[in-house]
């Protein structure tokens, strides 16, 4: 650290080990959100806010339906994604910020 602290051991030991887990989760939530919006039907709910008029019992239960599960699926992996994104950029702090956490990602990358 910058005022010549130095890390505590368990700290330099875990945290890059829960930076990788952190990545490789938002990775797996994000290959799921997406499959999610694939699988979703065209929303006809904008339409219902220009005509005032409910399609019918199907459209006013989307909540239950496979739309709706999806929906629903991909909201939460929305919401784990960005918890996920905060909490490994607050891994990086004790090591100097975002600067020499790039710089050591990008030197793991490329096996140096």
């Amino acid at each position: 650290m910058d005022n010549g602290t130095q890390i505590p051991l368990w700290i330099s030991e875990s945290f890059p080990i829960i930076r990788i887990v952190l990545f490789c989760l938002i990775f797996v939530c994000a290959i799921i959100m997406i499959i999610a919006i694939l699988f979703q039907s065209e929303d006809a709910g904008s339409t219902e806010s220009v005509t005032g008029i409910k399609e019918s019992y199907y459209a006013q239960n989307k909540g239950s339906s496979r739309d709706g599960k999806l929906k629903l699926i991909t909201t939460i992996m929305a919401i784990v994604i960005f918890v996920c994104a905060i909490l490994y950029f607050v891994t990086l702090i004790p090591f100097g910020g975002a600067e020499s956490a790039s710089s050591t990602a990008l030197m793991s990358v490329l096996g140096a």
